[in-house]
């Protein structure tokens, strides 16, 4: 059936037979998943709207933006500084990753046992999938992998690419190297552009950016509430859709979704009863529509009440400093807020083992289900140090090694509900 987007998709180069069946199987995808919840907030006809357009609207708001000059810059990572892009009147958004469309091609260029996430994005430019993809100016990648690393070498054939390096160890001279490669990523935003980033416009995009993710922490406050007041489901698609929207929108909208769960708290209200078995993600990110586990863990008598991942407080923990006053204070303040992120590419990494240990702790969790995608070599090494620290701490985790899928769902079901019959007290 036509749709009022299809000359855009045709002008992006997209496959239209194909793109027509990716977005039908999302939909019906979307609808079992999110739309037969019971009780859920009016605010999240919102998410539900941006997610129905998530191919059309922003798109269509994209390539407006971008017939008056402004340029968009892709990214698969939290590490790429969005102050910056945002300080040269760019926009920055996420691109696809979280769906099987187009493995068969990429699996023509790239190995079988490559990460789900990796054959993805390759996978849906190669397919001519993803309306993102094709509306960058520029997708930034970064060496948060020796799989990414090496992709991004090959996806240069297919798109502009540009690749930040990301220390593997947090000593001083790699603080060095990172802010080395801010000022280089600063250089190239600039060129891209055409846009000088000066003070005062790094500062607002300081803020617009902080303001994001303070009203996300302001979420992950409200959802520890018991009885939990939002299924587990819906935040990680409101943490999902805030590498897609506009930022200022995004920050408006859920600032009054937290308004209704504060009230919804108030009633003592819960999208499920207070008894129900709490538990944390931890792990690899989930990007849209990888919505198979969090789906399994809550149809199985569980909510989840926390994410220790990059689609959740990895992304949203630290500020940048609003203190900073010249351009170079305001640079070294990004440096140190990103390079503060617990990504399992750092070597030591015993920030993330005190971090999820502490969400566990600060939310009462019953116990941690720690997600790897396969092949995820870092995340799933990093499983069994996560692992003790919880046995340590007298929290039981269950360790799921999966991808995008839908073969093993069964399989998930069984091992979730036992642990949550384990867990349930």
């Amino acid at each position: 059936m036509p749709t009022p987007y299809d000359a855009m998709w045709e002008k992006l180069n997209l496959d239209l037979d194909a793109h027509a069946g990716l977005l039908s199987v999302l939909g019906k995808f979307y609808g079992d998943i999110y739309l037969t919840q019971q009780g859920r907030l009016k605010g999240m006809e919102y998410l539900d709207f941006v997610l129905s357009e998530v191919h059309g609207l922003r798109i269509q708001e994209l390539q407006e933006a971008k017939a008056q000059g402004k340029k968009v810059i892709g990214t698969f990572c939290v590490f790429v500084p969005e102050e910056l892009v945002l300080a040269a009147d760019g926009i920055q958004v996420g691109l696809c990753a979280g769906a099987e469309a187009g493995k068969g091609e990429a699996e023509k260029i790239l190995p079988r046992n490559t990460c789900a996430l990796i054959k993805s994005f390759v996978g849906f430019k190669l397919s001519r999938l993803c309306p993102y993809i094709e509306s960058s100016d520029l997708i930034v990648g970064e060496t948060t992998c020796d799989g990414k690393k090496k992709a991004y070498e090959i996806f240069s054939d297919y798109a502009p690419v540009y690749v930040m390096e990301i220390p593997q160890m947090k000593n001083a001279c790699d603080r060095d190297l990172w802010k080395a490669e801010l000022l280089r990523f600063k250089e190239k935003i600039e060129e891209i552009t055409g846009n000088a980033i000066t003070a005062p416009k790094l500062r607002e995009a300081i803020r617009k950016v902080n303001d994001r993710r303070r009203v996300l922490q302001r979420l992950n406050r409200l959802r520890a509430n018991v009885p939990t007041p939002i299924s587990g489901r819906d935040v990680l698609l409101i943490n999902q859709i805030s590498f897609y929207d506009d930022p200022d929108r995004f920050t408006a909208k859920i600032g009054e979704l937290c308004d209704e769960l504060e009230s919804r708290i108030k009633a003592g209200e819960g999208i499920v009863p207070k008894q129900t078995p709490r538990l944390m993600l931890s792990g690899c990110p989930m990007a849209v529509p990888n919505w198979k586990l969090p789906y399994v863990i809550e149809s199985s008598g569980a909510v989840i009440v926390g994410e220790e991942s990059c689609i959740g407080t990895r992304n949203i923990r630290d500020l940048v400093s609003e203190r900073a006053e010249t351009l170079e204070e305001m640079l070294d303040a990004i440096a140190d807020r990103y390079l503060r992120i617990d990504c399992a590419c750092f070597t030591p990494n015993t920030e993330r083992l005190d971090h999820i240990s502490e969400m566990a702790k600060e939310l009462n969790v019953d116990g941690v289900i720690h997600f790897a995608l396969s092949f995820c070599q870092p995340y799933t090494m990093e499983a069994f140090k996560v692992e003790k620290i919880l046995k340590e701490a007298g929290v039981p985790m269950l360790s799921i090694e999966t991808d995008y899928s839908m073969e093993d769902v069964e399989q998930l079901k069984t091992r979730v509900e036992a642990f949550v019959e384990m867990v349930r007290k």
